[in-house]
């Protein structure tokens, strides 16, 4: 059979911008890859140096300076094993993405990315020059073709590769998660490795960077088109792997199947928050406890994420809040071990109520009245987040931020919002496979119905369209484009449906000074969905 090519696979989690940490973390992985699995070629994703996506830092002179001082002392360690690197190079063309092969110091070829994705989370054109010419490198008797992340999704780039000599394909990624993203990069390598006959080693990010999370899943795909080897999801692992240089054969692994999708989901939304607040050097969370399922899967989150001791609880209860709201919190903090505390907004209630009444004479009770409470909880969160260090998470999820059922100022304030992207129905599935790992969510929070608890006898219902009904109508108008018409032919109400559309566009204000939150979606709020505030768009439809 003769030597086999040991390849290590750098599943990495970088910091955009730390490129001293970045640097750190590439050099130990490389004197890893040496002295533990003796490999001859390890390979890091896309922007390793620098972490993916820089946006505007790329315009920063200062940047590329530090980037090149990186790179020599990182080629100082490639003495014995070569070595694939993302990175953002600048010369006297401009700037591109780049992916450097250095061997025994020396950078033996450098490829700028080709296709620059423009769509969804991604500007790449707003900062790099398109690649022209394709790198092919013999190395120990095997050509490899490179290629980076949106390359591979683009035939022709695949199919030049194959006719300059290309045996095996190294594809370097910054790929985010969205929830059937993998079955979507499965689908185009498999069909890529069916169309040219080569293998296909797939490197990708691991980690979260704001709204992005790059859930890693590393693989390897041989010329039959079987998944031989591959990385964990959401988490970091340097993956070793031999190649037959003669028949490009792949050892096969045992290999871990990929997670359900509320499992996935799940460890996303872990990952999210655990390096925004770690990466931010926040010294950990806080939130409002309400009884309700947000909150309590917003908590079980964050303590998965972050360990109970870095997570802080305030239950502020009014004339409103249940005896079941307060236990079932009481409940749920025990459960997860985390400190809890009761303060009551009654007094503070009163008193705004008594200040303004005067000037309120005559007029009925309405969300004025109901939004004071929120905005007095706000308050205190905030005093508390200003006291500790901790920063404020806010629970709301998809359903509600899209129509607005949220107060500003009140519960849409904070500094991440865990669910900003899980529309209410799947906060339940969620919650469902958390408490099938270990039941700490009382069931009484998952079966009553939900309510914001700011008045008498109140429910979401009330103001809203049953979740079911409301969620289906927010995916086809949010997520897929479509018509108020397009939505009623598929047997919605159609006054139920302007209602939801108006309540869509009259609260774009609102999306714009919420917080940012984990992205599982393709159609995410923020980077993907950028809608003006003041439009007189879809006026005739409704």
């Amino acid at each position: 059979m003769g030597h086999l090519v040991r390849i290590v696979l750098a599943q990495l989690n970088f910091t955009v911008g730390d490129i001293t940490a970045n640097t750190k973390k590439i050099i130990e992985a490389i004197e890893k890859s040496k002295k533990e699995h003796k490999a001859d070629l390890i390979i890091f994703p896309e922007l390793a140096i620098t972490g993916y996506p820089l946006e505007d830092l790329l315009h920063r002179q200062s940047l590329f300076p530090t980037v090149n001082h990186a790179l020599a002392q990182i080629r100082q360690h490639t003495k014995g094993i070569d070595v694939i690197l993302g990175y953002p190079e600048k010369n006297q063309r401009g700037t591109f993405n780049s992916a450097a092969w250095i061997s025994d110091g020396k950078i033996i070829t450098n490829y700028h990315k080709h296709k620059l994705p423009n769509y969804s989370v991604f500007d790449e054109e707003r900062y790099f020059q398109h690649g022209k010419t394709p790198a092919i490198v013999d190395f120990k008797g095997i050509k490899f073709g490179l290629a980076i992340c949106e390359d591979v999704w683009r035939e022709p780039i695949v199919q030049k590769n194959k006719s300059l000599g290309a045996e095996v394909m190294i594809v370097i990624n910054g790929s985010p998660y969205s929830m059937h993203k993998m079955d979507k990069r499965l689908e185009v390598l498999s069909t890529q490795v069916k169309k040219f006959g080569m293998p296909i080693i797939y490197v990708n990010l691991v980690g979260g960077q704001d709204e992005l999370v790059f859930d890693g899943n590393s693989l390897v795909m041989n010329q039959q088109t079987e998944i031989v080897a591959k990385a964990a999801h959401c988490k970091e692992e340097l993956l070793l792997i031999e190649l037959n240089p003669k028949t490009f054969a792949i050892k096969k692994q045992n290999v871990t199947p990929l997670p359900t999708i509320p499992a996935a989901v799940y460890e996303v939304l872990k990952l999210g928050v655990r390096d925004y607040i770690d990466k931010n050097n926040f010294s950990g969370v806080l939130l409002g406890l309400s009884g309700g399922i947000d909150s309590a899967v917003t908590l079980t989150i964050a303590v998965d994420a972050l360990g109970a001791d870095k997570v802080f609880t305030l239950m502020m209860p009014s004339q409103y809040t249940s005896k079941m709201s307060l236990e079932d919190s009481k409940k749920l903090a025990k459960n997860l071990n985390v400190e809890y505390q009761n303060i009551s907004i009654q007094s503070l209630y009163e008193n705004f109520l008594s200040v303004l009444e005067p000037h309120f004479k005559g007029l009925p009770y309405d969300t004025t009245e109901e939004n004071i409470q929120a905005r007095i909880r706000c308050t205190m969160l905030m005093a508390f987040s200003n006291k500790t260090g901790k920063m404020l998470l806010t629970t709301g999820n998809k359903s509600e931020f899209s129509v607005g059922y949220s107060t500003l100022y009140g519960d849409l304030a904070g500094g991440f919002a865990v669910l900003k992207d899980i529309f209410k129905a799947s906060v339940y599935e969620i919650a469902e496979y958390r408490n099938s790992i270990k039941p700490v969510i009382p069931q009484r929070i998952i079966d009553r119905p939900p309510s914001a608890e700011l008045a008498e006898n109140q429910l979401d219902q009330d103001s809203l369209p049953p979740y079911p009904i409301l969620d289906q109508i927010l995916k086809y108008f949010i997520e897929q484009d479509q018509s108020i018409e397009e939505i009623v032919k598929k047997g919605f109400d159609e006054k139920t449906v302007k209602k939801v559309v108006k309540l869509i566009l009259k609260n774009e204000y609102k999306r714009r000074q919420a917080p940012i939150g984990v992205r599982i979606s393709e159609k995410a709020f923020g980077r993907d969905r950028r809608y003006p505030i003041t439009s007189g768009y879809l006026k005739e439809e409704l």
